[in-house]
């Protein structure tokens, strides 16, 4: 399901694998992806190279030597991608534990 999740034609971050690569890839490659994430899942620690991420100003208006014209987007790993989508799906149904009742008081 993670795999699925990912957005198709957005850039594919610092390894250079396109989401449609590994949405188009068969069964034993997708077996072989499941089994390295469950390995870092259970280690509890990133590989080095999911840890780097690309950061690219995009201009939104305006006049383009103002810096605040810019907005920074991440590109990051497309396999860093599908083990969040992991983690968010695990963790959505519990916001009520995670965040408790810390809502508005600010």
């Amino acid at each position: 399901m993670a795999i699925e999740k990912l957005e198709r034609h957005k850039s594919p971050g610092t390894n250079q694998i396109p989401a449609e690569s590994i949405k188009a890839v068969g069964r034993t490659i997708r077996s072989e992806i499941h089994e390295l994430i469950y390995s870092i899942y259970n280690k509890d620690e990133l590989p080095q190279e999911w840890k780097g991420l690309i950061i690219v100003p995009v201009y939104k208006k305006s006049n383009k030597r103002d810096c605040s014209n810019y907005r920074d987007i991440s590109l990051v790993s497309t396999m860093y991608k599908i083990l969040f989508n992991i983690l968010l799906s695990r963790l959505t149904p519990y916001p009520e534990e995670i965040i408790g009742d810390h809502r508005g008081g600010f």
